[in-house]
């Protein structure tokens, strides 16, 4: 591939580039679109200094890149997107070592402190699913999809998808298909279960009767369509407020996460919760065991008689 690109101009890399990220590997429309503004700057400044071709691409055009990006105020979180996005990008058509060198050789990604995710409690949770009235068709899907959300861990995405030939109700398992088109299966608690039997046996067919043609999709809307992810995430930030919890902490992965942390939390085993999410490294799981460890240090300062909260009282 190298000789190939010996002659390929940056932007027809690009594009064949990002045709591979999506036919090949799968990736999803919104990781596509990502990369490709990434190396729309990158194509941008490699322009500006006359590197027409990917073998062109010198370290020090990488180093000078890189101070671009800093200058241009992008944070140190998207500095190192655009970087593994121009590696992947010279890797792809050989230019890695194709003359001699790699030009990202010595070129560091920016530091950046990864955030651990925001999360909610245990009661939190309870609270938000049991917000969502049972009593109307609605409530009922909101209900449903909250309880899988959380019962799985599954991304918007992979929820919002779900069609009825992935959900074995008997074996309680549902089959989903993850990033990369890559599918894993989980298992459906027994909460997650039942609600979903009550859903699929009384409030789906009374929205299923206003699709036309009818959708095979799981969780509909009140017109029998596919939910999106933007309507659910209006609907659970709504849901977040009936139950008191405020709603800028409340969004359908901060469920996911808390899938993660109560999962550890309870003993499980990191490799199984990697599976379960769809996590293709593990060290993205292992940020779940820094979330427990947080918690574990609040309840301590919250509760221990020499706790930080109680020792600062006592020390007036």
């Amino acid at each position: 591939m190298a000789q190939a690109a010996e002659t390929l101009d940056l932007a027809s890399a690009i594009d064949t580039f990002l045709t591979h990220l999506s036919v090949e590997r799968g990736l999803s429309p919104r990781t596509i679109e990502a990369y490709g503004r990434d190396l729309a700057r990158f194509a941008n400044f490699m322009a500006a200094a006359r590197v027409r071709t990917v073998v062109a691409v010198r370290r020090e055009h990488l180093v000078a890149f890189t101070r671009f990006l800093e200058r241009e105020g992008l944070a140190p979180r998207s500095r190192a997107r655009a970087l593994v996005a121009t590696r992947c990008l010279l890797r792809h058509h050989g230019a890695l070592g194709a003359a001699g060198e790699d030009p990202l050789e010595g070129v560091s990604s920016p530091d950046f402190e990864t955030p651990l995710p925001r999360i909610l409690r245990s009661d939190e949770t309870a609270a938000l699913i049991e917000a969502a009235n049972p009593s109307t068709v609605l409530g009922l899907r909101d209900r449903c999809m909250l309880e899988v959300l959380y019962g799985c861990g599954l991304r918007v995405s992979e929820l919002v998808e779900l069609r009825l030939g992935a959900v074995d109700r008997r074996a309680g398992l549902v089959r989903v298909l993850g990033k990369g088109r890559k599918e894993r299966i989980i298992p459906l608690g027994t909460p997650a279960l039942e609600s979903l039997d009550l859903y699929l046996e009384t409030a789906r067919p009374t929205l299923v009767k206003k699709s036309l043609p009818e959708c095979d999709a799981v969780f509909l809307t009140r017109r029998g369509k596919a939910m999106t992810r933007q309507n659910f995430f209006v609907r659970i930030r709504g849901i977040a407020r009936i139950a008191g919890i405020s709603s800028d902490r409340v969004s359908p992965h901060v469920l996911r996460h808390a899938f993660a942390t109560d999962l550890l939390e309870g003993g499980a085993d990191l490799r199984a919760v990697q599976s379960m999410l769809g996590h293709a490294d593990l060290s993205t799981t292992e940020i779940y065991t820094h979330v427990s460890r947080a918690r574990l240090r609040e309840t301590v300062d919250r509760l221990h008689p020499r706790g930080g909260r109680r020792r600062k009282g006592r020390h007036r």
